[in-house]
C-alpha cells in the first residue's frame, strides 16, 4: 500500500509509483479504467476487493496505465459525476461480498480534467470473505503475483483464525473485568466501588505486530481524556501509557498493541448515603463522548479497523436509575447482579456514530433497571443532551 493516508496521497505520489517502476504485488494494483457494467468485470473487481481483504489488505489504484504490471503513466479516468460512480461501486461491494467488505475511496483530480480512483482495502479480521455475486461462491486471497482462489486448508486455517481472534478477545474483556473487580488497576491508589468501564479493542492488536510509539502517546496524551475528568496526568508503565485524573477517579490505559481501557469510579459514587444511582443520562454523554475521542485517537495511530467496543458496569448490585422524576427510587427496579457485562458491538468503519455504537447498549441498561429503553434518544437515533 502507499504509505500514506489515504486522504493524504497526492498526484506526486502515484507520480513516484511510475518513476520508480514500482509493479503490481501483494498490496497493490493498477487498472486502467473502472469495471464495465457487465457481470464479469463486476465478479473481477469485487474478487479483487475481497483478495486484499482476506490477505494483507491493499490499495486499488484505477486510471493508471500499466505494462507487466510496472506503472507507466496517469491516463486518469472522465468521469460525469464522480459521487455517483464512487456510490455505484460501493453498493457492488456492499451487496457482492460477504461478510461485507468495507474499502475507502480517494479521488485524485489531475491537470487535465481527469480523475484517479484509489480503492483502499485493510486487511480483515472478520474474514474470510467471498463473492457472492450473482452465484459466484468463491473466496479469493493474494500472493506477490496477485490474486488467487483459496483451497480447502487456507479455507479451514482463514476460519481457524477468524474465531481464535475472538476467543482472544473475549478472554482478554474478562481477564480485566476480573481484575478490576478486585481493584487491580494500573493506578496504585485507585478508589474502590462501582466502576464504568470502556474497552476498545482493535482485531489487530492480537494478530499483527504493532507497538506503538509510547514517546509519540506522551506527546498526544490530551488525546485520551479520561472519560469524567477535565484534568489528568500521563505517564509510561509497563503495559503502554496510562492518564489519570487528578483526582484519581478516572483512567485511561492505552496498551502498546492498541487496546483501549477507560475506567471511571467517580460517575456512580452514590448521591448521598443509601442513594444508589446510575446517572441514566450523565454517564451516556459521557462514554459517548469519550468513545468518538479514542476512536480517532486510534485513527491518528494508524490502527484500522474492525473494533470490538465492549461496556462494563462493575459493583452496581442493589442501584436504580437516576430519572428526573424524584423520588427516583419509585421508579424501576434494582439492578440484580454486581457485574453487568453487556454484549460486544464490532465496528468495520470510522464512519459510524459513536452514539448509534451504544444506543443498543444503553438500552440493555435501562432494560436492567425495568425501563423499555433509554430516553435519551430521539426517533432518528440522536441523543438528546439536557
Amino acid at each position: 500500500m502507499i504509505n500514506k493516508q489515504l486522504n493524504q496521497i497526492t498526484v506526486e505520489d502515484l507520480n513516484n509509483l511510475i518513476q520508480n517502476a514500482i509493479p503490481e504485488r501483494k498490496t497493490i494494483e493498477y487498472k486502467r479504467s473502472l469495471p464495465e457494467n457487465s457481470d464479469s468485470a463486476k465478479k473481477e473487481f469485487l474478487a479483487d476487493i475481497s483478495s486484499f481483504a482476506n490477505a494483507s489488505g491493499g490499495d486499488m489504484i484505477f486510471g493508471l496505465e500499466e505494462n507487466n504490471g510496472v506503472p507507466t503513466s496517469l491516463s486518469g479516468l472522465t468521469i460525469d459525476d464522480t459521487d455517483a460512480e464512487i456510490l455505484k461501486l460501493e453498493n457492488i461491494i456492499r451487496d457482492g461480498i460477504e461478510p461485507r467488505v468495507t474499502a475507502a475511496v480517494q479521488t485524485i483530480n489531475l491537470p487535465n480534467d481527469k480523475v484517479i480512483f484509489i480503492f483502499r482495502t485493510n486487511k480483515s479480521w472478520l474474514g474470510p470473505h467471498r463473492v457472492i455475486y450473482k452465484g459466484h461462491d468463491k473466496f479469493y486471497s493474494r500472493n506477490s503475483a496477485g490474486k488467487y482462489p483459496l483451497d480447502t486448508i487456507e479455507l479451514r486455517t482463514a476460519f481457524n483464525l477468524s474465531q481464535t481472534l475472538v476467543d482472544k478477545m473475549l478472554k482478554f474483556r474478562v481477564d480485566r473485568i476480573t481484575k478490576l473487580y478486585a481493584n487491580e488497576t494500573p493506578i496504585p491508589s485507585f478508589p474502590e466501588g462501582p466502576k464504568v468501564v470502556l474497552h476498545i479493542i482493535p482485531f489487530e492488536s492480537f494478530s499483527s505486530n504493532i507497538n506503538l510509539d509510547l514517546s509519540t502517546i506522551m506527546q498526544d496524551a490530551r488525546k485520551l481524556p479520561p472519560m469524567f475528568s477535565h484534568n489528568w496526568t500521563p505517564k509510561i508503565n509497563f503495559e503502554g501509557v496510562v492518564t489519570y485524573s487528578n483526582s484519581e477517579k478516572s483512567y485511561v490505559q492505552m496498551y502498546r498493541n492498541g487496546i483501549v481501557e477507560a475506567v471511571d469510579n467517580g460517575m456512580l459514587d452514590p448521591v448521598q448515603p443509601g442513594r444508589h444511582e446510575i446517572p441514566g443520562q450523565g454517564y451516556e454523554k459521557r462514554v459517548i463522548a469519550s468513545l468518538r475521542t479514542y476512536l480517532q485517537t486510534l485513527r491518528d495511530f494508524g490502527i484500522n479497523p474492525p473494533f470490538a467496543i465492549f461496556l462494563t458496569l462493575t459493583g452496581i448490585k442493589g442501584y436504580k436509575m437516576g430519572i428526573s422524576v424524584r423520588p427516583a427510587l419509585d421508579y424501576g427496579h434494582v439492578v440484580d447482579r454486581d457485574i453487568l457485562q453487556l454484549p460486544e458491538k464490532i465496528i468495520e468503519s470510522f464512519n459510524i456514530r459513536s452514539e448509534d455504537i451504544l444506543r443498543s447498549l444503553f438500552d440493555l441498561v435501562w432494560n436492567c433497571c425495568g425501563f423499555e429503553k433509554s430516553p435519551n434518544f430521539d426517533e432518528q437515533g440522536n441523543f438528546i443532551s439536557t
